[in-house]
């Protein structure tokens, strides 16, 4: 029985050990190959007495940074990715909260380390795997390797903007991935074209997906996705299969008209995740992939990637949204209202709070945040039982699904009334001419501010607004925007929204009043 993430690794070289296993810009390498580069690396470690600890890797995604994550877990340790275009600042960060741990660089990255307070040793990628492979110093970590040891952990910056580490263990992994590529039918045909950078918890599904059914990884560089062109030639020049992507890239290629280029005929499923993935974009992928199948995937880091998917049916309209879905095996999501009771009536929006034993184990070194999020079931007092409350809202349907309807964090108080700015965003988006919007909140000024996509002039877009808006709800400003900014996690950026466009500039600004009345009663909400 595998007891470490590796292991997937270990019986697919043995199983078709010449097969490509990973693609880069650079480069190519075979499962064989993949793993004497991590045990090497993971020997490097051993010898230098950093076995068993967490290594942050500073490398740009690609068969380097692979082979380091790995050979961490060959050494016993967890790894910490780490996007090499992140400011100073946040690697600082991770390492004050790790304790000076050893961070693996390359020539391009170890001036970035080098000059961050709190780093431990340095160690170059290259030197490390010319160390010989210590079979027998591996095989006593392998043999003293616990399932629930942390395999990774991944900060994420949170609400507050301060970084939180997720730590997550080989166990959840191993029964995860073992759901997903059951569930989806991913197997060692695919060719898998990961889009997310390794310090994205979207790409575990990439890596282990391909470690466990012997897939080939395809890692796209990030240049590629502001060139949509070059990237459509990208994915058919490897016969691409499978896109786990997150949303606010399949809206980036849409938006850049990249599926106008050529067809993609080798694609056969797209799974998105990390934000509601706006209608008109999706029909878009929908026209233009008409031989795949598309999933709406859920679940925050703290769950081990996802928790709930939604098949999408062609033959459906999705007015009123995109369904959450069913739980993946081995989870039960529960929908609670602010007493913590079960959400029953159609209509009424809770909080998602999820119940499995693929849950992370917590935030490294932050006890209160981790007490605070990682919760005794409120419906199980007679035993302890941990479930994870994941601060995100959803509506039950009276059809019995769940409609994701935002973020405790985006729910916000406006003329007296709790609005989540989610429910704007999916009302403009649903008026021609827009193709996303994601709303902001000036807590200064007490106005919302609707910033678009699409080719609509901002002046009919707040007349058509005020159609489908009650008052409460509505824009003080429609403001389009060429693209939308992304924050570390891939989703798009609020705040950066507001503080870039300085919408209080623009002359269709609408100024409200406390004396407005709402134009339609509100939903219950917590």
């Amino acid at each position: 029985m595998d007891r470490r993430a590796v292991d997937l690794l270990e019986r697919t070289a043995r199983r078709i050990p010449h097969k490509t296993a990973v693609v880069d810009e650079h480069g190519s390498v075979t499962f064989a190959e993949l793993r004497s580069y991590a045990r090497r690396i993971a020997s490097g470690l051993l010898e230098r007495g950093l076995g068993n600890r967490p290594v942050v890797v500073v490398l740009e995604k690609g068969i380097d940074a692979l082979a380091a994550m790995l050979g961490t877990l060959y050494a016993g340790g967890c790894y910490v990715p780490v996007d090499p275009i992140a400011a100073p600042t946040r690697l600082e960060a991770v390492c004050r909260t790790l304790e000076a741990p050893p961070v693996i660089v390359d020539e391009r990255t170890r001036p970035l380390a080098s000059s961050t307070p709190g780093t431990g040793h340095i160690l170059d990628v290259r030197e490390l795997a010319r160390t010989p492979e210590d079979e027998a110093a591996l095989d006593v970590r392998a043999e003293r390797a616990l399932g629930s040891a942390p395999a990774y952990i991944l900060f994420t910056s949170g609400s507050t903007g301060t970084p939180k580490g997720v730590m997550v263990s080989h166990q959840a992994i191993l029964s995860f991935i073992g759901s997903f590529v059951e569930l989806f039918g991913i197997d060692e045909t695919d060719v898998i074209g990961n889009q997310a950078p390794f310090d994205f918890d979207v790409s575990v599904k990439d890596i282990y997906a391909s470690l466990a059914t012997g897939a080939t990884l395809v890692v796209l560089p990030r240049r590629l996705f502001s060139q949509p062109a070059a990237l459509v030639d990208a994915l058919n020049e490897h016969r691409v299969t499978t896109l786990t992507w997150a949303v606010a890239a399949l809206c980036l290629i849409t938006s850049l008209h990249g599926l106008d280029y050529a067809d993609l005929p080798c694609v056969r499923r797209v799974l998105f995740s990390g934000e509601a993935m706006p209608l008109r974009h999706l029909r878009a992928w929908l026209a233009h992939l008409p031989q795949a199948d598309f999933v709406n995937l859920y679940g925050p880091t703290e769950v081990t990637c996802n928790c709930l998917y939604h098949r999408i049916d062609r033959a459906r309209s999705y007015a009123s949204g995109i369904p959450l879905g069913s739980p993946f095996p081995n989870h039960e999501v529960l929908l609670l209202d602010k007493h913590d009771l079960p959400v029953t009536r159609a209509g009424a929006i809770g909080e998602l709070v999820v119940r499995s034993p693929e849950l992370a184990l917590g935030y490294v070194g932050r006890t209160k945040a981790t007490a605070a999020s990682f919760v005794q079931n409120p419906l199980r007092r007679a035993w302890p039982e941990r479930v994870y409350r994941t601060g995100d809202l959803a509506e039950l349907t009276a059809a019995g699904e769940l409609i994701f309807r935002g973020r405790r964090d985006n729910q916000i108080k406006h003329l007296g009334h709790r609005v989540e700015l989610e429910e704007i965003d999916l009302a403009i988006e649903r008026l021609p001419g827009v193709s996303r919007c994601r709303c902001a909140y000036d807590e200064r000024r007490h106005r919302i501010y609707a910033f678009y996509e699409g080719a609509t002039d901002a002046d009919e877009l707040a007349r058509q607004a005020q159609d489908v808006l009650p008052a409460h709800l509505m824009p003080s400003a429609c403001v389009p925007v060429a693209q939308m900014p992304l924050s570390k996690n891939g989703k798009v950026d609020r705040a950066a929204l507001l503080a870039a466009h300085m919408p209080e500039r623009h002359r269709h600004a609408r100024t409200q009043t406390e004396g407005q009345a709402p134009a339609r009663p509100r939903k219950d909400q917590l």
